[in-house]
C-alpha cells in the first residue's frame, strides 16, 4: 500500500505541475499577441513558451498519465463509470496539450493570426475540463 500512495502523491504532484503550464501557456500567449513580430518582447515569450512547454508541461502530462494509469490498474478501476468519464475528459485536456503545442510552433514561426480573444477563450478550456475530472475521482457520480 505505501508503494501505491507514492504513486498517488506523484500522480498529484505531476498533475498540478501540467495543469499550472495548461493555465498559464495561454496567458502567455494573449500577451504575446500584442508583441510586435521580430521585437525582443515577442522573442522573450517565444523563448518562454518553448521552455514551458518543453520543460514543465510535457514531462509533466506523460508522468500524469504514468502514474495514472499504474494507479488505475493497481486499484482495479478500469470497470467504474468515474473512471471512464476521467479518462475521456485526460484524453481531451491531452488534445488541448497537443494544441497548444501547435500554438507555441506557430508563435516561434512567426506565423500567428488569431487574436488574444481567441486565447483568453483557450485559456477556460483546462479549467473547464479539470472541473469534470475532479468530480469524477472525488464524487464518483457512477
Amino acid at each position: 500500500m505505501n508503494g501505491y500512495l507514492w504513486i498517488k502523491a506523484l500522480h498529484v504532484i505531476s498533475i498540478i505541475a501540467w495543469m499550472a503550464g495548461l493555465l498559464y501557456l495561454p496567458r502567455l500567449f494573449v500577451y504575446h499577441c500584442d508583441a510586435p513580430t521580430g521585437s525582443p518582447t515577442s522573442e522573450t515569450f517565444k523563448v518562454m513558451e518553448r521552455r514551458l512547454l518543453r520543460a514543465i508541461m510535457t514531462p509533466a502530462m506523460i508522468l500524469a498519465w504514468i502514474t495514472g494509469l499504474t494507479l488505475a490498474v493497481q486499484g482495479g478501476f478500469f470497470t467504474a463509470g468515474w473512471l471512464h468519464l476521467k479518462l475521456t475528459m485526460v484524453i481531451i485536456l491531452s488534445g488541448a496539450h497537443g494544441y497548444m503545442s501547435r500554438c507555441v510552433r506557430t508563435f516561434a514561426a512567426d506565423a500567428n493570426h488569431r487574436s488574444h480573444r481567441f486565447y483568453r477563450m483557450l485559456n477556460e478550456v483546462p479549467t473547464l475540463l479539470m472541473v469534470v475530472i475532479v468530480i469524477a475521482v472525488i464524487v464518483k457520480p457512477f
